[in-house]
């Protein structure tokens, strides 16, 4: 399979190390909204009406398919009419099935773990894309690092579409870690439990080609309007990202040359209000940093100079 076209992109300018950054102001944090390709459920299915309604009346937009996709979950009606009843008080339709839909892909989740937006298929439309080109230039396969991989989405795309890899993914909540060991090991990938860099392997330290990471953004006083799908069922770490909603993304900055190979290349995903923050944190970090943005999504991809 091949991502290379989810999103169309276009650079938007470059800071190099001898531009100061400008901070530009507009934002938008997307609600947890089910894919199109989610409803992908027999016509046969049988559907109450009722439960139809019920759901509709709890704010569900796709009611009808939503219905169908729960009802289909199970043979037993109490277990349907528990995950209904789990919907309309608003968990993530995702958890309550156990699986969501990314680029094309059936990832596993966990109630609790951040369940994966379609947003950010550009981000591994974009980190398979130079996954492949790493792995031609150097004759051998590219080290690729999914970093706060949530349920290893995007780690699942650069197996599904840059293989062979190196592939490795790290994050620090349990529930995720789960998920994306399911998700990824099958792929030939490895996931490991822990706070961004301290995770991985220390062998893999200078050697990476392509970091990609889906860190927290949203700004801790923003978090309370964020839907309740992600507010009330989400890990805080995982949506959180301090009061300018940057905390990770420093920290990712910071430490990134330490593990980039020359010439490999950190992408990371952000807001268009905070992409030049976080362009101006991969420059202070010893990266040639350029923006990204696509129709729905902005990226900053940062790079090791090779030399």
């Amino acid at each position: 399979m091949r991502f290379d076209a989810v999103m169309p992109m276009r650079l938007r300018h470059g800071v190099g190390r001898r531009h100061a950054p400008v901070v530009v102001a507009s934002s938008r944090y997307d609600p947890v909204v089910p894919s199109a390709d989610l409803f992908d459920v027999s016509p046969d299915a049988s559907v109450p009406e009722a439960l139809v309604a019920r759901l509709r009346a709890a704010g569900c937009v796709f009611a009808e398919d939503e219905a169908a996709l729960l009802v289909g979950a199970s043979i037993d009606p109490a277990v349907v009419e528990e995950l209904v009843a789990r919907r309309v008080a608003g968990e993530p339709l995702e958890a309550l099935l156990g699986w969501a839909e990314f680029a094309g892909l059936r990832l596993e989740v966990e109630p609790g773990a951040f369940v994966p937006r379609h947003r950010t298929e550009a981000l591994a439309a974009e980190a398979a894309r130079r996954a492949r080109l790493a792995s031609e230039g150097h004759g051998r396969p590219a080290v690729v690092v999914d970093l706060c991989c949530g349920v290893g989405a995007i780690g699942a795309v650069v197996a599904e579409s840059a293989s062979p890899v190196v592939l490795l993914a790290a994050d620090l909540d349990p529930a995720a870690v789960r998920a994306a060991r399911r998700n990824l090991e099958p792929r030939g990938g490895r996931v490991f439990e822990g706070d961004l860099y301290d995770a991985l392997p220390q062998e893999y330290a200078g050697r990476v080609d392509v970091l990609a990471v889906n860190a927290p953004y949203v700004p801790s006083g923003e978090i309370a309007f964020m839907p309740p799908e992600a507010r009330d069922h989400e890990a805080r770490i995982a949506l959180d990202g301090g009061a300018d909603g940057l905390d990770v993304h420093r920290r990712v900055a910071a430490s990134a040359v330490r593990w980039l190979a020359p010439g490999g290349s950190l992408v990371i995903e952000t807001s268009e209000r905070q992409a030049e923050t976080a362009a101006a944190l991969l420059h202070d970090g010893g990266l040639d940093a350029v923006v990204v943005q696509g129709d729905d999504v902005t990226l900053v991809v940062g790079s090791r100079p090779s030399a």
